[in-house]
Order: C-alpha cells, then sequence, then structure tokens
C-alpha cells in the first residue's frame, strides 16, 4: 500500500475537512443516489475547487496551477469521490489543458488555460468516429488546408457533453500518406462554428449524455492547430494514457461498498431471510477484497508512474479492472432492491430532486441508472478487449 509522509496524511486531512465543510449539500444527495449531474452542478463544485485553489492544482503554477505531486492529486481524487461529491469533468482541466501547455504555444495557452481553470469554457472531446473507435487510427474526418484555415468535413461518435461545450478539442486527418497514425492532427474548434451540428444519442438508460456531432465545411483557423501536423497520435497517446490510469476510480468503488453494506444493515434490521442476508454478505466480502486488490495496482502504478517507469499495459489493466469491477458492483447494488430494480424511473434520474419522501421504485432507480449506464465503462477510453490486446501485445510476448 500506499506510505504517505507526515505532510500527505494532513494534506489528505485537510482535503477531507474541506470537502466536508464546502460541499453543497443538493449536490453531494445527486452523487449519494446515482441521480444525474447537470452541467451546473460540476461547475458550481469546480468553482467552489478554483477559489480554493485546488482546480487544476496539479498544473505548473506558471499555468494557474499548484504543482501538486502525483501523489497530491491522487490523495485530493480519492477524498473528492469518498466524501461524494461530483467528479471533475475531465475534458477541459484533465484532457485539453495538459495538451496545450506541454504541446502549445504561448498565444495558445493564453486563449485556452484561463477559461478552463475558471470553468468558464466548457470543452467535449471529438476522438472516435462510426468507424473508429477503439481503432483510433482508423479515423478518416479531413481536415483541409485552404489558406489560413482548416476545412473540416465529417462526424465524430459518442462525444459526451458535446450539447453543453463551448470547445472542442479533436483529432483529424491532415494527410493520407504513410502510415494512417502518420497523418492525423490535433485540433481545437469552437462549437458555435456554422457547419456544426449535434444529435443527441439517448443511452440504454434513457438519459442524454453524449452525441453524433456532424462538421459541413467546418472552418477553423490553422492558428488552432496544437503542435504541427501530424503530431495528433503523439499527443492522443500522451493524453488517453492518463485517462485510461484514472478509469480505476477506486474511491468510487469504496463509497458505493460502504453504501452497500449500509443498506444490509437496514435490510437485517426489517429481517431479511438469514439465508439470503448471507448470500448478499458474502458477495459484498469478495467485492471488497477485489476493491483492495484494485488498490494495490492503482498505488503501484502511481509509484512506477512518478518514477517515469509505468507501463502502457498497466494502465490497461487498470482500466479493464476498474470499469468491470465497477459493472459487478453496480450489479449488486440493483439485486439489494429485489423487484423494485425493474421499475426504472429515468425522469426521477434527471429531475434529481431531493423529495421528502421516495418511493421504493425512486429508491431503486438510482441502483438502476448505475447498472444501466455502468453497461458503457468497458467499452470508453478504449473498449476492453483491445486493452487485452494491448496487453497480451505487450506483455505476454
Amino acid at each position: 500500500m500506499l506510505k504517505l509522509s507526515q505532510q500527505e496524511q494532513d494534506f489528505r486531512d485537510e482535503v477531507r475537512a474541506f470537502i466536508a465543510a464546502h460541499l453543497p449539500a443538493d449536490i453531494k444527495y445527486k452523487v449519494d443516489n446515482n441521480l444525474l449531474l447537470k452541467k451546473s452542478d460540476h461547475v458550481r463544485w469546480q468553482k467552489i475547487l478554483h477559489e480554493k485553489g485546488w482546480f487544476a492544482a496539479s498544473w505548473p503554477e506558471e499555468y494557474g496551477g499548484k504543482n501538486w505531486s502525483a501523489v497530491q492529486q491522487y490523495l485530493f481524487d480519492q477524498e473528492n469521490a469518498l466524501a461524494g461529491a461530483p467528479f471533475i469533468s475531465p475534458f477541459g482541466v484533465n484532457m485539453v489543458g495538459p495538451v496545450v501547455y506541454t504541446f502549445g504555444n504561448q498565444a495558445q495557452k493564453d486563449a485556452y488555460l484561463p477559461g478552463i481553470l475558471s470553468s468558464d469554457t466548457w470543452w467535449c472531446q471529438g476522438y472516435s468516429e462510426p468507424n473508429a473507435g477503439s481503432d483510433l487510427a482508423s479515423l478518416k474526418t479531413p481536415a483541409r488546408r485552404d489558406g489560413d484555415e482548416y476545412v473540416i468535413n465529417g462526424t465524430k461518435m459518442w462525444t459526451t457533453q458535446a450539447q453543453y461545450a463551448d470547445m472542442m478539442h479533436m483529432l483529424v486527418r491532415t494527410s493520407s500518406a504513410g502510415r494512417k497514425q502518420e497523418g492525423i492532427s490535433f485540433l481545437c474548434v469552437d462549437m458555435k462554428s456554422p457547419g456544426i451540428s449535434i444529435s443527441p444519442i439517448v443511452t440504454i438508460d434513457g438519459l442524454h449524455h453524449t452525441n453524433q456531432t456532424f462538421f459541413d465545411n467546418v472552418r477553423v483557423p490553422v492558428a488552432n492547430l496544437i503542435g504541427a501536423e501530424g503530431d495528433g497520435w503523439k499527443i492522443a497517446r500522451f493524453l488517453l494514457e492518463h485517462e485510461r490510469g484514472a478509469i480505476a476510480d477506486t474511491a468510487a468503488k469504496s463509497r458505493a461498498l460502504a453504501a452497500i453494506r449500509a443498506r444490509l444493515r437496514l435490510l437485517e434490521a426489517d429481517g431479511m431471510n438469514k439465508d439470503r442476508l448471507l448470500q448478499f454478505k458474502l458477495r459484498t466480502a469478495e467485492l471488497d477484497a477485489q476493491t483492495l486488490a484494485l488498490i494495490a495496482m492503482e498505488q503501484r502504478y502511481l509509484t512506477e508512474w512518478q518514477k517515469r517507469s509505468a507501463h502502457p499495459a498497466e494502465a490497461a489493466a487498470l482500466k479493464v479492472r476498474g470499469t468491470e469491477l465497477q459493472q459487478t458492483i453496480s450489479v449488486l447494488v440493483a439485486d439489494l432492491h429485489g423487484p423494485y430494480k425493474m421499475a426504472y424511473d429515468a425522469a426521477y434520474i434527471d429531475r434529481g430532486e431531493m423529495p421528502e419522501n421516495r418511493s421504493p421504485a425512486q429508491e431503486a432507480s438510482g441502483g438502476g441508472h448505475l447498472y444501466l449506464y455502468g453497461r458503457c465503462a468497458s467499452i470508453y477510453g478504449g473498449t476492453n478487449q483491445v486493452q487485452r490486446n494491448i496487453i497480451a501485445g505487450s506483455r505476454l510476448r
């Protein structure tokens, strides 16, 4: 397990106390009950963190961060999730922000970083296409150079939060010569540009999280190109390795298991059949053990990452194991509601209200949402099948 210095333990305690004192009750209620978080919920919490100086705190100080160590960022993420605070929307602060300050020029840093820090500019990611998801190098959306602009035609799939976004960071094909990875470039695109249209995709939970985004002769200034033409694949790998490592999200799993144990105590007090109760307790104990193993994997990866010796296969393993465990936990959460787990109310999840007395069906709907939306966890960030290929290709040769 991760050994913390006294300074790191004090930092963790400070984070825990701050979140307990400043997390809005209505937002915590939504997280605790698996209700849909809106953009306004994320922005409100992120602005609270920004005022404290803890939003984008792992960024270098010269760009508005606190230069947090990897351990500090890990401890903050753990305490944030354990307390029932919203996850930090990653597309700006964790994805395009580090790309801009690592690969961008000064004009781009000045243009993009302040809006990310303040959460006044909302970003989405344009990577996947109808025939290029986990095989990202197969993307086809072309960006044709026309003077000082690129002209984009094509479509992007699964653009989460595009309905809210002010900007998109996207991968486009600027050349078809050479290896398919060599002709990919990284662009920042204003979502108000003429020719962009968004088609909602309603997922299996009956809610609108993601979209298909279309580009019809969309003109983007060449000044919005991050790095050089053809640098897109290098930048995407830089970004995706960080994303996949974070998908383990062990604190959220620990919080979910604590909620399961609390429900089991209620069911026991209500006189649940002892044999059935024992089955649920055994399933919970097994998931506790699996979560502890995942935490050990996560902390080992963190240690190796700090030493710059982490291997991409380790991030892939965390992604696979973390999402599988997330889905297994969601099955148990749903099962604990018995027949009410079939009474899923998407409208109630979308409203995210705090009723004084919830019906059993409404109470079970939170578990239903965790289960239904959780089906996509083994797909986003690169499907688990592809991650297993990465592991096998690099570790089992």
